[in-house]
């Protein structure tokens, strides 16, 4: 008898923590996004680049577009490396 208590009690209260963290991982996807800074404002990025003439690379952090134009090393365009997506 107290076993069959015990088991109904400990399944309430399961119940009620997956309802709990149910509702709040609900809740996280409902939120809309927040908007994108207003143009010429700088924004984090991160992509890596290197010189396909000599070698050399460079990462950009931060960049006034998300996807900024490749910087220029020894008159030409540099090649994208990696770039990490948030």
């Amino acid at each position: 008898m107290t076993g069959t208590i015990l088991s109904i009690l400990l399944a309430v209260v399961v119940a009620y923590g997956l309802f709990r963290v149910g509702i709040s991982v609900m809740r996280t996807l409902s939120t809309p996004l927040p908007e994108p800074p207003p143009p010429g404002e700088l924004r984090r990025v991160k992509i890596s680049y290197r010189c396909s003439i000599c070698g050399s690379e460079v990462r950009m952090t931060v960049a006034t577009e998300e996807e900024p134009e490749p910087p220029r090393h020894c008159m030409a365009e540099m090649d994208v490396v990696a770039r990490a997506d948030d």
